[in-house]
This record gives structure tokens, C-alpha cells and sequence, in this order.
């Protein structure tokens, strides 16, 4: 029997969220600074940057998480590499090189508790079936599922689209039945939600962290024509039709949004967008 004192009767360990077997627990303050540190760490929690950990409650159940990061287990329960021998090794390294994930998602299962590491960016935690036929997440978002999800890796529908979309050449898909837990940099109050029914959003950069496997996802001028679309401004935009949802952060991270959206100078359409447009018209034709 194991029990564990201080956390969920913690008064500075809030549990946020709770899904399946999975509890989301937020420090509300980092208690653990010195003087030198302290004034950092009160802006950061000030502006809600603070740490965020995963708690796995296990059953007989079992779940799979993304290399290291385990923190600490207690009770019964094992660790298994998820690799079935050398053939399921390679294939697994090429699916990890591709999407940036890691190469082995070890699995923990038995009775007892699964700690993930503490971390600064936000968990959003997602019922998987309730994306249709399976979702499609953004580079780096996979933290955490349940064993019975099947992982898939998906290719853009077209060269374009690998190239000047933005979202790289591949992604990891998730399908089935189960909870999926993501680490992302915009929390899940914030994320815009819009669900299609045969029609199409587009969207000028890759602020789609996750959408429906069944969305035909392409890269395509903003306008009907390159002219049209340089004098814009926008250039290229990405496309997504049909039937599913999108879930959207409202901003880039790392780009000049504030600059490209300011009243201040006229919009100006860079090298970068140049080249990218008219490359993008050359493979489409």
C-alpha cells in the first residue's frame, strides 16, 4: 500500500484538471528560490507561468509517455520500452526523426501513481475519440496517452504543403479510444476552437497546434492570383476542408506579429514571402 502526503492535501498544489487517470496539478507558487531568483520567480507566477505537473493514477491500466519524462513512480508498476525488437526499433527512429518526438514512448502500467516532471507550459488533456477519425498534433505537443491509442505518422497531401506550410513534413496522429495529454505554450482557455462541416478555414501561419485527421490539410495563395496575393500581404495561407475541428492559438510565437500588424508602417511583403509565394504557384501549377 502506498500513500502520499502533501500533494493532493498540498494548499500550494492545485489539481486543475482531471480526465481518465490523469490529474493536473499547478504550483502556485515556486516556494523553492532564493534571493537572487525570487524577484524572477514572483513576475513568473504573477503572469501565470508556473509549474504544471501530470499525476497518472494507475488501475491495471496502462499508459504511454513521452521519453523522460517520468519523474517518479510509487506502488506496483512497471516500465516497458514499447519496442518490439531491432525492426520496430528503426521504424520507430524514422517516425521519431520525422515528427520530433522521441524514438521510444516507455510504457508504465500496474497499480500505483506515475509522476510526470514538472513543466512551464501548459496541459491540455483531449478524449481523442471525440476528434472523429483521429487527431493530428503539431510537432512537440505529445506528452502523454493511453496505451490503447494508436499512434500513426501522416504526410502532407501535397509538396507545397510540407514546404511552405509551416507545419513540417510530417506529424504524429492520434486514433482510438482514450485520453491524450499535450504540453503546449498557449493554455487551453485561450485556444480557439472551430469545428467544420464540409467547409474550410484558412489560416496566414502555423498557429494550428491540432486538427481532425479527416481534414484535407494544403498550402495556397491567399488570393486567386500571385499578384493578388503579394499585394495582400499575406502570400501563402494554410487550408483546411472538410469535415472536423481545428484547435488554433490566437498568436506565433517567435514571429513579428506585432511589427507585421502595426498601424504605424504600411504592410511590406518580405524576400522570404516573395520567393515562398512563387515557389508555392510553380509546384501547385
Amino acid at each position: 500500500m502506498v500513500q502520499i502526503n502533501n500533494l493532493q492535501n498540498n494548499e500550494n498544489m492545485k489539481k486543475i484538471a482531471e480526465i481518465g487517470c490523469y490529474e493536473v496539478y499547478e504550483h502556485q507558487k515556486d516556494l523553492s528560490v532564493d534571493p537572487s531568483s525570487s524577484a524572477v520567480a514572483y513576475f513568473m507566477q504573477e503572469m501565470n507561468f508556473r509549474k504544471r505537473q501530470v499525476l497518472c493514477k494507475l488501475n491495471g491500466n496502462a499508459v504511454k509517455v513521452q521519453a523522460g519524462a517520468m519523474q517518479w513512480t510509487a506502488g506496483s508498476v512497471t516500465m516497458s520500452s514499447g519496442i518490439k525488437g531491432a525492426k520496430d526499433f528503426l521504424g520507430k527512429a524514422i517516425k521519431g526523426i520525422a515528427t520530433g518526438e522521441s524514438t521510444a514512448k516507455p510504457i508504465y502500467q500496474g497499480n500505483g501513481y506515475v509522476m510526470f516532471e514538472p513543466t512551464y507550459k501548459y496541459i491540455i488533456l483531449e478524449d481523442v475519440s471525440t476528434w472523429g477519425g483521429g487527431m493530428v498534433l503539431d510537432d512537440g505537443l505529445f506528452l502523454a496517452c493511453d496505451s490503447n491509442i494508436k499512434e500513426e505518422i501522416v504526410a502532407r497531401s501535397n509538396v507545397s504543403s510540407a514546404l511552405l506550410g509551416g507545419e513540417g513534413l510530417f506529424n504524429l496522429s492520434l486514433s482510438g479510444e482514450g485520453i491524450a495529454v499535450l504540453e503546449s505554450a498557449v493554455p487551453r482557455e485561450e485556444l480557439i476552437e472551430i469545428v467544420l462541416e464540409n467547409d474550410e478555414v484558412k489560416i496566414d501561419g502555423n498557429m494550428a497546434i491540432a486538427w481532425s485527421k479527416s481534414l484535407q490539410f494544403t498550402v495556397e495563395k491567399s488570393g486567386k492570383s500571385l499578384l493578388g496575393s503579394l499585394a495582400s500581404g499575406e502570400g501563402v495561407v494554410n487550408v483546411f476542408r472538410g469535415t472536423g475541428k481545428i484547435l488554433m492559438a490566437p498568436v506565433t510565437y517567435g514571429t513579428l506579429m506585432q511589427q507585421k500588424n502595426s498601424t504605424k508602417e504600411p504592410a511590406k511583403t518580405s524576400s522570404g514571402g516573395l520567393i515562398g509565394s512563387v515557389i508555392n504557384s510553380v509546384l501547385d501549377a
